[in-house]
């Protein structure tokens, strides 16, 4: 199996975004031993899934209780360098979908995502960096879905316009989502 390195180093950026990410990726992998942890303050590794369902029109997002808006679902790689592996269990973990199929354990989407310094279990988390690596997951829309309250206030599964709308993050709608979606739309 490929190393983490070596999977971001032959991806193919999609534009000028995944570019200039996927190389402040591989210089800081090149810098830090730790970049799987928590504990590196200034930058860590996470995974998110974009969930779709069959026909490519929705989107499954849950309502992230730290930012207030509608997201995709992901986590922190606490250690582990099987990123797909992390994005699966985040996915069944934070809305209870346990029959999504991985389209491709490829990288479908990378990015570095800021994030601001918050109080999380009584601790101060500073300012930091996420580098985070995007797969595709197809699930079916008659699922069971479940919300994570330590994380989460709601599960539901948006069209793509309604996703749009409903997340109030404009650098996300504007960088990622919408790009997650045309990507989607591409890869039938």
């Amino acid at each position: 199996m490929a190393s983490l390195f070596d999977n971001i180093k032959k991806y193919k950026p999609s534009n000028l975004q995944e570019e200039h990410d996927k190389e402040q990726m591989l210089q800081f992998m090149e810098l830090y031993d730790d970049y799987l942890e928590r504990k590196n303050e200034i930058a860590h590794f996470t995974a998110s899934m974009w969930t779709v369902n069959k026909e490519r029109t929705k989107t499954l997002m849950v309502h992230h209780n730290l930012y207030n808006s509608w997201s995709w679902v992901g986590g922190h790689a606490d250690g582990m360098e099987d990123l797909c592996a992390v994005a699966l269990k985040e996915l069944q973990e934070e809305t209870g979908v346990k029959y999504a199929k991985l389209v491709s354990k490829d990288i479908f989407s990378l990015e570095t995502l800021t994030v601001n310094g918050h109080i999380r279990k009584g601790i101060w988390v500073p300012s930091h960096l996420h580098f985070n690596l995007t797969y595709l997951a197809e699930a079916e829309e008659c699922e069971e879905l479940i919300v994570q309250e330590d994380e989460n206030s709601a599960v539901q599964w948006w069209t793509f316009e309604d996703a749009l709308k409903v997340s109030v993050e404009s650098w996300m709608i504007e960088n990622i989502y919408k790009k997650l979606i045309e990507k989607s739309r591409k890869n039938i």
